[in-house]
């Protein structure tokens, strides 16, 4: 293990981390999609605005604890984790209450809505109505044996489904994060290991 620079290293930063970005970006589109087709007075409503929310807010814990505990930092992001997990049965589950489609992992608009970059919510949402004119117009997805199902099935289909896509994205990219974060945490060890580094540093000195 390589002698520490200082007992607190650098930590925090986590409005640069992709996963965030994602994140935040999965809970504002989160919000305006319960809002929109889910009634506010509902457990759901209320279960999946939270579980998006703490999928942003323990990233940015877990960041900011990484100065004094790596393994708080590793709880913590496996929590954001777990929170996106929730949302995506949340949003499995709406589309298959309402025998609506779940995009597969091969399906070409998933691909195209990563394509397209989206850094806010409005980006999403023009998204949504450009593909969900699309469909309109060729049928749910282009797929036949399914019944052309209403303008607001089409539109909420897509909207969730474009969630579902960008929860697979923040959960790829903290998985990945995880592996990292487990890795730096067994070459540099935690905050205990760097005071003893820094304490015998201080009496060779």
């Amino acid at each position: 293990m390589q002698e520490p620079d200082s007992l607190i290293p650098k930590h925090g930063g986590y409005r640069k981390l992709k996963s965030f970005q994602i994140a935040q970006l999965v809970y504002d589109i989160t919000l305006r999609f319960c809002n929109r087709y889910i009634n506010k007075r509902s457990r759901t409503h209320d279960q999946m605005v939270q579980a998006a929310r703490s999928g942003v807010q323990n990233i940015a814990e877990g960041s900011q604890m990484s100065g004094t505990s790596k393994k708080m930092e590793m709880k913590l992001t496996n929590v954001a984790r777990a929170s996106l997990e929730e949302l995506r049965l949340d949003y499995e589950d709406f589309l298959r209450q309402r025998n609506l489609e779940i995009w597969k992992g091969n399906d070409i608009r998933r691909q195209n809505l990563i394509d397209q970059r989206c850094s806010n919510a409005d980006q999403v949402a023009r998204w949504v109505k450009e593909c969900s004119n699309q469909s309109g117009q060729n049928g749910r997805g282009g797929q036949s044996g399914l019944s052309t199902p209403s303008t607001t099935s089409i539109w909420s289909e897509t909207a969730a489904n474009a969630a579902l896509t960008l929860i697979a994205v923040a959960v790829s990219l903290l998985d990945r994060q995880l592996a990292a974060q487990a890795k730096a945490f067994e070459n540099e060890g935690g905050f205990t290991e760097r005071i003893y580094q820094m304490r015998k540093q201080k009496r060779r000195n």
